[in-house]
């Protein structure tokens, strides 16, 4: 998500705030207790800090969430607090120092760099022996990893002074030793977990996914904000006393089932990917700021979250035509229900359109159908793991406790019999009719323990808190077959797939009849609207085998009954297996890598849905990454194409994730993607991609800024090595290159990489075919007339005027040079034979004799010898040497001269 969050994934990263303490008096233990900015309160008496190596000084991490700062105070964990004259403390992240009642950021004895090591075991004691990089080790057995952590994990916070990094090894205090087959542990500093061997650097707390009962201390109350913020506010929980349903009671904005898919092989497109609330405001009648819409900055910058939409998207179709691009990728469109939801991925109604997005004559069904009208294909992005906090109309809503009070009628609208949901009608908070979720007696059926009991604790306002006040997976709000009722431990373990990615995405049972039927029937709907393929969000958090046995098959049936079975082929899936690693197998879990979910099963597994996903999962785990299947479906033979075997094809592509984890240069991500491509079915259907709206190459959280040359570079790549190339919205103009890509609610969007481009596309634009501007005037042709987008603009035109670069299987064989391959589609009268040189230059030996004509230059060189060689030394620049055939002539120069391409 992922999993943004927030879309899928991309909320998981995490904040954190180390804070040294000095005590006024000589305590021997001390607790902090704290809250994460708009949070909950720790349980009184908070958490144990450690003794730091600086005397008189405690130490302790905080993992922060996306919050970015916290309210703290102090006690000495027997009753005595540091009261600071009646208020909390404040810090932001990162190192905050507080001594005699004064907050600064300068590091005790200058010791800032800390590792903070999470351990899983099940020893009754657990040790720590290690020693910083060129340092001394510790005196054996080491030291006690005694913070505060979850249950089967161990903690241990260590300075590592001016080291980066250190080695480390575990033992229980008697003897007992994890020798990890001989060699030493290698650690990095912030937060790393060591899980059966697996090292994972740079990464959150596992214990943060926990969500303990807010509290607040007896002597120090948290301070009071003037509006709740997001992770206070209630959410809903509690069985209903209805049945629920399987298809939702359809509404006025119900998809419409009139249109038809443009079909054709979609390796022939280029995907331009849009979050379509931040791309053009092509109505402002629709724009909603939503309750946090104040607490974010949004507010200050007259900037909605919901701003762009569908008629902003339809108005600057040409825009993205005059790019080159032939298919748009566009986020969720289904009806959408939380705090901070503009990008989609908080579905609740998955059978209605959000009204955030549409107007009168540009509904969803207009998009697709002017976009269709232009030559431009609709991928729509589609989530099947996990619906909103508030669970999904037509399938469960859960109902939470509620009273309105003095405290809270402010967030508890007034019941009104009949009426529902409508993200359109905002009232002065921006807070949206609630009154159908909550109850202040608990419903028939109930099943939360303790329903709306007072906690005893307070909201950082102050407010009380009450039992089943907001959805949970593991207080039994959600009835257990249509709901997961846990949360993530291991995040490449079985529970990866069948427990909740973050509180506010409720993790469906996509293995339990109900759920499956209730999916497929919403997106059904869709591809009668004549959609032309699906993205498939958190695609890995659901087993490949509920995959191949139930969506796939279902939607591929639909399509099929609709289309035919060859223009159904043409529908392209593409699915988000999020493997943030930079190997070839995600730290060994196959079932966690990319490439397993383009395979179908290799063996019968139980009928119950349930049973059979744990089944593969084990089968396969098993058999290890040595023995997984593999496929020359990308590759040449020889100088020949040859015809791909599909028999095995799950009917899922995927998201090219090595490649994506290392763009960090384009060399990089080359010899990375070739190196995993025999794994996967057909590496070329792969979307490729540099950076998202989840993250930017090695998992950072940034937009990339590595320059316009290097841009330059990665797009020429992408654009005529195997796979789809896709750019995120703005990177044709280096568009908030790197700003942070996502903060939640905790900062303004227009700071981040979803801030909105409609500034960028103001005025008038039309194209007269794809990387051809007709006519444009105001803002929209200063975009265009960027050197970077006249480089994409022939990259595109390049890649339509040669099909082996669209369709063609690749070789390095017989190839000298960098970044250089041949590449060749044969099919029916066309034979397209194409070599091609990145940046540097390349000989390529054992080639057909003929005629080669340049795409980029017009030079023409003769082979007779079967060798041809390119010179070429400028970092972006290209060479297509295309062979001119009989029946397949060389196209000769595609277009005109740009700063890269000349």
């Amino acid at each position: 998500m992922l999993l943004v969050l927030f879309p899928p994934l991309a909320a998981l990263a995490a904040n954190s705030l180390t804070v040294y303490y000095q005590p006024a008096t000589t305590w021997t233990a001390v607790n902090v207790h704290y809250a994460p900015t708009g949070g909950s309160w720790t349980t009184t008496p908070g958490v144990a800090m450690s003794a730091d190596s600086c005397a008189g000084w405690f130490r302790k991490e905080i993992n922060l969430g996306d919050a970015t700062g916290a309210q703290l105070t102090f006690n000495n964990a027997a009753g005595t607090w540091d009261n600071n004259s009646g208020r909390n403390y404040s810090a932001g992240t990162g190192v905050v120092t507080i001594a005699g009642g004064t907050v600064g950021s300068a590091v005790p004895c200058g010791t800032a760099n800390t590792a903070s090591i999470y351990y899983k075991t099940a020893w009754t004691a657990t040790y720590l022996h290690w020693a910083p990089a060129a340092g001394s080790w510790t005196i054996s057995p080491g030291v006690v990893m005694n913070e505060t952590a979850c249950a089967g994990w161990a903690l241990k916070t260590v300075s590592l002074g001016s080291a980066s990094a250190l080695q480390a090894t575990f033992n229980n205090g008697s003897g007992t030793w994890d020798n990890n087959s001989g060699q030493n542990y290698r650690l990095g500093a912030g937060v790393t977990t060591v899980n059966g061997g697996v090292v994972t650097g740079n990464t959150s707390s596992p214990c943060a996914a926990v969500s303990p009962s807010p509290s607040v201390s007896a002597s120090v109350s948290p301070s009071a904000s003037v509006s709740p913020s997001a992770s206070v506010s209630p959410s809903a929980s509690v069985s209903p006393s209805v049945s629920p349903t399987v298809s939702p009671t359809p509404s006025t904005s119900t998809p419409a089932t009139t249109g038809s898919m443009l079909g054709g092989d979609p390796r022939k497109d280029s995907i331009y990917f849009v979050l379509t609330a931040r791309f053009y405001d092509g109505d402002s009648a629709n724009n909603r700021g939503g309750s946090q819409n104040t607490k974010s900055g949004n507010a200050a910058n007259n900037d909605p979250m919901f701003r762009g939409d569908f008629k902003g998207l339809v108005d600057k179709l040409d825009y993205i035509k005059a790019l080159g691009f032939s298919a748009v990728w566009i986020t969720p469109v289904v009806l959408n229900r939380s705090d901070y939801d503009y990008h989609g991925y908080h579905g609740w109604d998955f059978y209605e359109v959000d009204p955030r997005l549409e107007s009168d004559g540009a509904s969803y069904q207009d998009l697709i159908d002017t976009a269709h009208a232009k030559g431009l294909k609709i991928y729509q992005d589609v989530v099947f793991n996990h619906t909103s906090r508030w669970g999904a109309k037509g399938l469960f809503t859960p109902t939470v406790y509620g009273v309105r009070d003095s405290q809270w009628s402010w967030y508890y609208s007034e019941k009104v019999a009949g009426k529902e949901y409508n993200p359109l009608e905002e009232n002065a908070t921006g807070n949206t009719y609630n009154g159908d979720l909550w109850s202040s007696t608990a419903p028939a059926g109930n099943t939360c323990p303790n329903y709306g009991l007072a906690t005893g604790a307070k909201s950082s306002e102050g407010y009380a808190l009450y039992n089943c006040q907001w959805p949970s997976p593991t207080a039994k709000m959600f009835p257990a077959d249509l709901f997961h009722q846990c949360w993530i431990g291991n995040w490449e373990g079985e529970d990866a797939r069948s427990c909740w990615l973050h509180e506010d995405l409720a993790d469906l049972n996509t293995e339990n009849a109900t759920v499956q039927n209730y999916l497929i029937g919403a997106y059904k709907k869709y591809i009668d609207m004549g959609v032309d393929g699906f993205r498939i969000d958190t695609a890995v958090h659901i087993p490949r085998v509920t995959w191949n046995r139930k969506f796939l098959p279902a939607l591929q049936a639909h399509l099929t009954s609709k289309y035919g079975a060859t223009k159904a082929k043409d529908f392209y899936i593409f699915g988000e297996v999020a493997a943030f690693v930079n190997d070839k197998w995600n730290r060994g879990s196959v079932n966690h890598s990319a490439q397993f979910f383009t395979w179908k099963e290799r063996k019968e597994y139980s009928s119950d849905d349930v049973a059979a996903a744990l089944e593969q999962f084990n089968y396969e785990n098993n058999l290890g990454t040595g023995n997984q299947p593999t496929s020359t479906n990308a590759f040449l033979s020889g100088n020949n194409y040859h015809a791909p075997d599909y028999s095995q094809f799950s009917g899922m592509n995927i998201i090219d994730m090595r490649m994506h984890m290392n763009f960090g240069d384009a060399s990089n991500a080359f010899y990375n993607g070739k190196d995993s491509d025999d794994s996967v079915n057909d590496a070329t259907y792969n979307t490729v991609y540099v950076d998202s709206h989840d993250y930017g190459p090695n998992k950072s959280s940034t937009r990339y800024a590595g320059g316009t040359d290097a841009w330059a570079e990665n797009m020429t790549l992408m654009w005529t090595f195997r796979g789809i190339p896709t750019l995120y919205y703005g990177s044709e103009i280096e568009f908030k290159a790197g700003q942070k890509i996502d903060c939640g609610p905790s900062c303004p969007l227009e700071t981040t990489g979803r801030a909105y481009y409609g500034s960028h596309l103001a005025g008038s634009v039309t194209a007269s075919d794809y990387g051809v501007v007709g006519s444009s005037s105001g803002a929209v042709a200063t975009t265009l007339s960027q050197p970077l987008v006249k480089h994409l603009q022939r990259l595109n035109q390049i890649r339509r005027a040669v099909p082996a670069l669209q369709m063609g299987q690749y070789s390095t064989e017989g190839v000298s040079g960098g970044m250089a391959y041949k590449r060749r589609y044969t099919s029916g009268s066309v034979d397209s034979f194409a070599l091609i040189s990145v940046s540097g230059g390349a000989t390529f030996s054992g080639i057909p004799n003929g005629t080669y004509v340049d795409a980029v230059t017009g030079d023409t060189k003769t082979v007779t010898g079967g060798s041809l060689t390119i010179s070429l030394n400028q970092k972006g620049n290209l060479r297509v040497y295309v062979l001119s055939q009989s029946g397949n002539p060389a196209p000769g120069k595609v277009g005109a001269d740009t700063t890269y391409l000349k």
